[in-house]
């Protein structure tokens, strides 16, 4: 069994984590943690946890539990996971952050696009970005897991295939992304109060959001260049769930059909990663409260431009349930463990 500690367990992302983490036959939850709610039982904050998870919530910074893990999961906001990090690397606790402290290569990049110093800025150079489907490998092997964004997982599925094998112009993507409420967090603001959400669909941080320099990083990886991009978040009212909707001009005369060869040999063994039929786009309801990532593309010839669907659980494969599948990875479990659950419909 190995021992698991989830630091920030009462946000969104960190309870969806402890709810996978509970039902894991090879995981003993030892700890919890929380600001807003010491010494109170986790399934009295969170009801539905009732009968399945007895543990109290304790502060952040009575961190003696560390020493009793064997993996950390980091679901703080970004500023806050470093110390923590540090902390359990150097007791020899491989840790997995689901903030964005240590998502990218510089910490230029995170000082610039974040707005303050990074705390660990060293540690960068040992953190592994834990898009499974990509770094496998290094994941195996790693002491420090990055994970993505939720925005970043849905689009670099989404165009990894393409990018790879260069299929489309660098300079010419274009992301649409729309996220569920839950994705703000549970910090209550005047965007997500119901009155003003409900009925409603907006954009956000138009041209300045910072999952735009992750998904540029990681696509530059995999093209071997540089690569920018144009991605546009909405917030829309609903609970979960992210489609993008992603556009790209193509390098070569190509078609649909050869293109969906291509995403089905470049997925043929990913669990977790869908290919629908030809005529079926991704719905956000298709991949609620599971891993899965349904994708879906189309050729556009008249415009010589290809036009790829993402859905994801910005919960499960955007946050936690990701982080259980870099743990499955790092400790050498059955990657599907604790992930087999099949989306809730309707």
């Amino acid at each position: 069994m190995v021992k698991a500690l989830v630091i920030g367990a009462t946000g969104y992302a960190g309870v969806e984590l402890v709810r996978l983490l509970s039902r894991h036959r090879r995981v003993q939850l030892v700890g919890v943690t929380s600001q807003s709610h010491v010494d109170k039982p986790l399934s009295f904050v969170y009801p539905h946890l009732s009968g399945h998870v007895s543990l109290i919530c304790k502060e952040q910074e009575m961190l003696d539990k560390i020493s009793e893990a064997d993996v950390v999961f980091v679901a703080l906001p970004h500023g806050y996971s470093a110390p923590v990090v540090r902390k359990a690397l150097d007791s020899g606790i491989k840790v997995i952050d689901l903030g964005a402290d240590f998502r990218f290569d510089e910490a230029d990049s995170y000082e610039e696009w974040y707005g303050e110093q990074h705390k660990e800025p060293e540690l960068l150079a040992i953190s592994v970005y834990g898009l499974p489907e990509v770094n496998r490998s290094k994941i195996k092997e790693a002491q420090l897991i990055a994970n993505p964004g939720c925005y970043p997982t849905s689009t670099l599925l989404g165009l990894a295939p393409l990018v790879r094998e260069r299929m489309v112009d660098l300079n010419s993507i274009v992301i649409d992304s729309k996220s569920g409420i839950s994705g703000a967090g549970r910090k209550l603001t005047l965007a997500t109060h119901f009155a003003e959400s409900n009925e409603n669909v907006s954009a956000y941080n138009v041209a300045r959001h910072r999952h735009t320099p992750e998904i540029e990083q990681e696509l530059a990886k995999l093209a071997g260049e540089k690569v920018k991009v144009t991605f546009t978040p909405h917030l829309i009212p609903m609970t979960r769930g992210i489609l993008s909707t992603i556009y790209a001009s193509l390098t070569e005369a190509t078609n649909s059909d050869k293109l969906r060869e291509i995403y089905l040999d470049y997925y043929r063994h990913e669990p977790f990663i869908r290919i629908l039929p030809e005529e079926q786009w991704p719905h956000t309801k298709w991949v609620y409260g599971s891993n899965y990532c349904d994708l879906n593309l189309r050729v556009d010839h008249r415009t010589n431009r290809v036009i790829v669907v993402s859905a994801i659980d910005n919960l499960v494969k955007g946050a936690a349930g990701q982080a259980v599948q870099n743990m499955n990875l790092m400790f050498g479990f059955p990657e599907t463990e604790g992930l087999e659950v099949v989306p809730v419909f309707p």
